[in-house]
């Protein structure tokens, strides 16, 4: 079974590729969401958080992530410390994933996926490009955030230009090209090399 990666730059339009690609059949993991899940879920997570952040991480057992999000985009050191313990779990938590997966391949969506080291262990990586003005709109729209909170979460990233440079497939999303020919051009390729590797 492939595994392939799908990552791009905040407000990129990941999910929206990656919704598409379900709707194929193929399973799709979000990465984001399963590490927000599993610093709610895991108790060893919960406990190191705890004590990087203060009982302020938390509020009645839930994770206060305006608050941790305050720190991080603020913190360089507490953004390493806070992805050197997420990373590790999640990465662990997806392999699990994969291994329960009978599809001809999977889609593993992730912003950090180089950042985390995740990209290895994947076969492609597909980049998702849009220009940064659209990017930070549709983050301003997402998220209900200005538009110096965008770039400043940005900055924080891996240089949108690196990140593709580093993938072995782009699909544009900046409402120039129709996305879906270009998920199902893709998506009748890992096909073909699934079934030759098959």
């Amino acid at each position: 079974m492939l595994s392939i990666g799908l990552t791009g730059a905040i407000g990129s339009g990941k999910s929206t590729v990656a919704r598409i690609f379900e709707t194929l059949g193929i399973p799709v993991y979000y990465a984001d969401n399963v590490a927000k899940r599993l610093m709610q879920e895991n108790l060893q997570l919960v406990d190191r958080i705890t004590n990087i952040f203060g009982i302020g991480a938390y509020n009645n057992g839930l994770l206060n992530r305006k608050y941790i999000s305050d720190i991080v985009f603020s913190d360089e050191a507490k953004l390493k410390e806070l992805n050197a313990i997420v990373h590790p779990a999640t990465l662990t938590d997806a392999e699990l994933w994969i291994s329960a997966q009978t599809s001809p391949y999977i889609i593993k969506e992730a912003a950090l996926l180089f950042e985390s080291g995740s990209n290895q262990m994947l076969d492609y990586i597909i980049g998702v490009q849009a220009n940064t003005e659209l990017s930070i709109q549709r983050v301003i729209q997402r998220d209900h955030v200005t538009e110096q909170d965008v770039l400043s979460r940005m900055q924080k990233q891996m240089d949108a230009k690196e990140k593709l440079s580093k993938c072995d497939f782009i699909i544009i999303n900046d409402e120039t090209k129709t996305l879906i020919p270009q998920v199902l051009e893709l998506h009748e390729k890992f096909l073909g090399i699934a079934a030759a590797d098959f």
